[in-house]
């Protein structure tokens, strides 16, 4: 059986693009290089910055010259060959595990560069099921949708991940709550290298569409969100609020799976070597190979949720001063955190602090020494897994026990069915809401 990617003309021309672009940054770079070593110490450049004069300047100019027309050639080229449908039309066909997780990961790394440059392999927002993405009219969901329950479940995956990534290990927690709850499960598929302000906005655009065009009258809506979707189901509640959105009337649980609501010290640890190697003379140019990080890795420092960063301004000291109150969890909304730790006890310093392998347990619980930061999520809403890894919280049974009984009730808490106001409700008796 072959292993090769399934390709289309439109993955191929964003790969040529991709490659085109990264050509031309390695030649950046090198001639970068080449203009700090050949420059008299403490002198400024006689030219333009990084930049080489002379025959020397003249091939790297010819370098970038000759890559652009080659790439852009093979572009156009390929633009002639026909592009993989928006959406599957014949029920066997399923988008190919394997290129939805690669073209995933490259999203994370690149994400907001391939949006900015009109890639092909930028994703687009959907909310899918099965991997097929979903029209957010009445009748298009009723027809996909046949047996839509009351109570919809949206799950959100993280950084470099895609929605057919919530089954792990032969498990899915949205298709094990949909078994137990009636509930139905959709999935968001989106551009996680995008700012989480930006998906937090066109979230809760979708959502909108989604809630007025249910086609049965809503009762219930959950937010099931790990790692960075955590953050984006915050993000988008916050935008909903600013932009006066129905929706948020219908929300009613909301569950943070492995979540840095105050950030993971691997983004930490990775802007202290961009600002280290940037302090080094003949080093300094290397450091924007560090930076070739998207702005969704970037918000994950310290759980950015707003638009307005203040990362990379002035001393660390004052962009702690600057830095603004979290946003708060939305009132009357039952919200819950989920967290491991990869030590022997959760208790302990080196369990705290490592917690899952990507997310301390104090941030995955929005714990915060400062007021203005804490989320306050009641202590009867924390669960705490001992031995189990960040990803593999998408599949432990013990995590899979714990959102069932907050999200049915079993445990005696507020986890069941609530009614709603009248008139914010989906189904076919409900008024339109425009997004």
């Amino acid at each position: 059986m072959s292993r090769t990617l399934p390709t289309t003309a439109s993955d191929l021309q964003g790969t040529v693009r991709l490659a085109t672009e990264a050509t031309t940054g390695i030649t950046d770079l090198v001639e970068a290089v080449h203009e700090r070593v050949a420059r008299l110490p403490g002198l400024p450049p006689p030219g333009r910055a990084g930049r080489t004069r002379g025959i020397t300047g003249w091939v790297y100019r010819s370098v970038r010259g000759v890559t652009h027309l080659v790439g852009g050639s093979a572009e156009a080229l390929l633009g002639l060959l026909p592009a993989r449908p928006t959406q599957p039309t014949h029920p066997a066909r399923l988008p190919s595990p394997r290129r939805e997780a690669l073209v995933a990961a490259v999203n994370g790394v690149l994400g907001d560069h391939l949006a900015a440059s009109g890639n092909p392999l930028a994703i687009t927002m959907a909310v899918r099921q099965a991997g097929r993405p979903l029209t957010l009219e009445r009748a298009a969901l009723a027809q996909a949708l046949p047996q839509a329950s009351g109570h919809v479940l949206l799950c959100i995956h993280g950084l470099c991940m895609n929605d057919l990534q919530w089954a792990q290990r032969g498990h899915d927690h949205g298709a094990t709550l949909a078994g137990a709850l009636g509930c139905t499960t959709l999935y968001l598929h989106y551009n996680s290298g995008q700012p989480v302000a930006t998906n937090g906005r066109e979230l809760a655009s979708r959502l909108e569409a989604l809630c007025a065009a249910w086609p049965v009258p809503l009762q219930r809506l959950t937010l099931l969100g790990h790692s960075m979707g955590g953050l984006l189901a915050r993000s988008a509640v916050f935008e909903a609020q600013q932009a006066g959105h129905r929706w948020p009337a219908a929300l009613t649980d909301m569950v943070f799976l492995g979540t840095p609501h105050h950030g993971a010290p691997l983004e930490r640890a990775g802007h202290g070597v961009d600002v280290l190697l940037s302090a080094l003379p003949y080093a300094a140019p290397f450091a924007r190979l560090g930076k070739v990080r998207s702005a969704g890795i970037t918000d994950l420092r310290h759980g950015d949720l707003r638009a307005s960063r203040q990362a990379g301004r002035g001393t660390a000291a004052a962009r702690r001063a600057t830095r603004p109150p979290a946003v708060p969890l939305p009132a009357g909304v039952h919200c819950y955190a989920l967290a491991s730790t990869l030590g022997d006890s959760a208790d302990a310093l080196q369990g705290r602090v490592l917690g899952d392998g990507l997310v301390p347990l104090d941030s995955a619980l929005g714990r915060h020494p400062d007021p203005a930061r804490a989320l306050d999520i009641p202590p009867a809403h924390q669960w705490v897994g001992v031995g189990i890894g960040h990803l593999a919280l998408l599949s432990d049974a013990g995590v899979a026990e714990q959102l069932q009984a907050w999200l049915s009730g079993a445990d005696g808490g507020e986890g069941g069915e609530r009614a709603l106001p009248k008139g914010v409700q989906g189904g076919p008796e409900s008024p339109p809401v425009t997004p």
